[in-house]
């Protein structure tokens, strides 16, 4: 009678670890509660969680990316010396899409705009491919987080020296450009060997409302405002056209850095008879 009570009591056990189809516990199942048909139910699979997790994570970034370059900042490449010394050919830029929209311009501003038509040679324009793999290769990488920019092929990349109502003129005694007849001390202009005159070419213009008037650093070798009077715009930059201001180098890394609007250049232009 002991042997086969023990008997007994060995197979009552042996069938409580069975589960209600018959089958062996399963590592991952849980015992339903009572009054649920004794059903076992399983978690959520780690993969679909983690394929979930990567669509949701694409989707944001995508969203965040949209606004970054819709709203706030975009990616250039220079090919063109026409901003010597400040920007070299290949230099990467980044521009603030705030300015002017959000911040207002100023004199001394590095801008970069779409051409306000007839503008345009091929050495100037602001390009979005270099023919570095490597470069190219980051750039399109800004471009999939929404720093890059596909549609470069019509903008410029100029200095602003003239805002709406100023009287730009160059040169005076001295070969200086002045504003609102005060003259300018430009350390960041390139110019040519033995030449001590801000411009080759004389000239006297009132910025009409809501434009600008803008040179490249490098003086002698950039077709800007001063070259452009018999185009339409007559010169002059609508400001409607200013994708933003640039105030950063990125690449190559040796040349990272601020840019500059140097405000003590302009200082007392504003306090002048207009």
């Amino acid at each position: 009678m002991t042997d086969n009570s023990t008997f007994m009591r060995s197979l009552r056990r042996g069938l409580q670890m069975q589960t209600a189809d018959g089958s062996s516990p399963v590592r991952g199942r849980r015992r339903a509660p009572d009054g649920e048909g004794g059903e076992t139910v399983r978690r959520p699979g780690g993969m679909g969680r983690f394929l979930r997790d990567i669509v949701i994570i694409f989707l944001a970034a995508l969203l965040i990316s949209f606004l970054i370059k819709t709203f706030l900042v975009r990616s250039f490449y220079i090919p063109s010396a026409s901003m010597e010394n400040t920007l070299q050919i290949n230099d990467r830029i980044i521009v603030n899409e705030l300015v002017p929209n959000v911040v207002p311009l100023k004199r001394g501003d590095i801008i970069v705009f779409k051409d306000p038509g007839g503008w345009l040679s091929t050495s100037d324009q602001v390009s979005s491919t270099t023919g570095n793999p490597v470069v190219d290769g980051f750039q399109w990488f800004l471009t999939q987080v929404g720093l890059g920019t596909q549609d470069s092929d019509d903008h410029l990349v100029k200095r602003v020296i003239g805002l709406p109502g100023d009287k730009v003129a160059c040169c005076n005694d001295f070969g200086q450009m002045t504003v609102n007849g005060v003259p300018l001390d430009e350390p960041y202009t390139k110019l040519p060997a033995g030449i001590s005159r801000e411009s080759e070419k004389d000239f006297s213009v009132t910025v009409p409302a809501g434009s600008l008037w803008v040179e490249g650093d490098n003086r002698y070798n950039s077709a800007d405002s001063r070259l452009q009077t018999n185009t339409p715009s007559k010169g002059f930059v609508p400001e409607s056209d200013v994708v933003g201001r640039a105030f950063i180098i990125t690449w190559p890394l040796s040349r990272w850095t601020w840019l500059d609007d140097y405000p003590d250049v302009f200082r007392g232009t504003d306090s002048s008879t207009k």
